[in-house]
């Protein structure tokens, strides 16, 4: 009876206007208790997680339009800029989620186990690591010179135009590596793709002798921002100064422009999925998914489909190998290792493969884990360390505590097990695409039959 009973009242809360005020009183919960205190991982979480609320309950359409306007175009910025971490790992989810979307082209429309697809992400960043910092001169002209002392190559604002370049090259990247793998499936794919990521990763550390194109593992640094005009920090003061309580500077507009980019390219993104998965393209990738023998019966011409995942998928890394390039101004090989390419392919199996708003959700959460959850519970425990506490029932003194049980080092275990307990409790993921609900009903049926 207790089930039966929450589940009237659920049901109850999704007709109406309870919709609305539940949205909005979630909404302004998580506002106060992060403007009250900034500095506090549960609040930041309470915020975040109103954009769950926002897709779970059913409301007007144009009211979660503006309430989605409103958090991103305003309330997070304003609490960015007054714990600029919060913003950081705003940033994290938008740059995976993208990767991870462009990952759900090739594994979940498509069917392509890819391991090595950080590689994409590499050749963005890369690209206009070359281009828009001193290595280009280093290189050409005076081998050995500290880049401090060389002009940059190109203007900071060539950077809205290598985000488009990204694009073509990456893409370009992606069908010659799918050309020469097109006749192998399955685990055969996956070693081949994780081969060539690591191929990319290894040459960026070692294309620094004889000739130095990405500096070795030293990594490039300093790489140019776009301009930053004062008018646009002068009008960020003007409509928020009272608000944030500090002057913002024009170091804390980059991390908003930033991450405001990240959300421009997030919801492009999320468009063009939207629309080849509702095309006849996304018809073929989910044949060839299902049986490439009954695909090439049908006509569906295999190579070029295969091809047009890679590119596609490979296309999405690449520009946002540019946004991570721009943000963090240095990049190194070891920022594209293969850990990389499983945390995004864990993000896509976590979320639901085929599913973009599950995809998403897929990237916050892990990154939430990685970011908030595991390191602020690192950072509580050195604090007890440092502490004279002890637990009362078996007096056991924090200082005591082995550094090898810090919930940072465990990451990869974490993740695992959560991957495991999908697997057998939901394998469909948190938010399924309909498609594969639907595949997955009919396969419990026949197993049932």
């Amino acid at each position: 009876m207790i089930p039966v009973f929450f589940k009237d009242i659920i049901k109850r809360l999704e007709q109406g206007i309870y919709p609305h005020i539940l949205i909005l009183a979630h909404m302004v919960l998580g506002t106060a208790l992060v403007y009250t205190s900034p500095r506090s991982n549960l609040a930041f979480l309470v915020l975040i997680t109103s954009f769950f609320t926002l897709y779970y309950f059913k409301a007007d359409r144009r009211f979660k339009l503006i309430v989605g306007v409103v958090l991103t175009l305003f309330i997070f910025p304003v609490v960015g800029v007054r714990n600029i971490f919060y913003l950081e790992v705003i940033f994290q989810i938008s740059v995976f989620a993208a990767l991870a979307l462009g990952l759900n082209i090739v594994v979940g429309f498509a069917g392509l186990l890819d391991l090595g697809y950080v590689a994409f992400y590499a050749v963005g960043a890369y690209l206009w690591a070359f281009f828009g910092s001193q290595q280009f001169y280093v290189l050409h002209f005076a081998p050995g010179t500290q880049p401090s002392n060389l002009p940059f190559l190109l203007p900071g604002d060539a950077f809205y135009l290598f985000m488009f370049a990204a694009i073509l090259i990456a893409a370009v990247t992606g069908i010659l590596l799918g050309t020469p793998v097109l006749r192998l499936r399955g685990d055969y794919l996956a070693i081949v793709t994780l081969g060539f990521g690591e191929v990319i990763r290894v040459l960026a550390n070692n294309l620094d002798k004889p000739l130095n194109f990405t500096n070795g593992p030293q990594g490039i640094t300093p790489i140019q921002r776009p301009t930053m005009p004062q008018s646009v920090v002068d009008g960020f003061n003007a409509l928020f100064g009272g608000v944030v309580g500090h002057e913002v500077s024009p170091a804390d507009m980059y991390n908003v422009m930033f991450y405001l980019l990240a959300l421009a390219v997030i919801i492009v993104i999320a468009f063009v999925t939207r629309r080849l998965d509702d095309s006849k393209i996304g018809r073929a990738w989910t044949a060839i998914r299902e049986d490439e023998t009954a695909a090439i019966a049908m006509g569906i011409p295999l190579v070029k489909m295969k091809l047009a995942a890679f590119a596609v998928g490979a296309s999405f890394a690449g520009v946002m190998g540019v946004l991570l390039a721009g943000s963090r101004t240095f990049i190194s090989p070891e920022s594209f290792s293969f850990m990389q390419s499983i945390g995004v392919l864990s993000m896509v199996i976590l979320g639901g493969s085929g599913s973009i708003p599950g995809v998403i959700l897929g990237a916050a959460t892990v990154t939430i884990l990685n970011l908030q959850v595991l390191q602020g519970l690192s950072l509580y425990l050195s604090q007890l360390r440092q502490s004279d506490a002890v637990i009362p029932i078996i007096n056991f003194a924090w200082a005591n505590l082995s550094t090898q049980l810090d919930p940072a080092k465990y990451q990869r275990l974490l993740f695992g097990l959560i991957l495991i307990l999908m697997m057998i409790f939901r394998p469909e993921g948190l938010i399924p695409s309909q498609r594969r609900k639907r595949e997955l009903a009919s396969d419990k049926a026949e197993d049932e039959e």
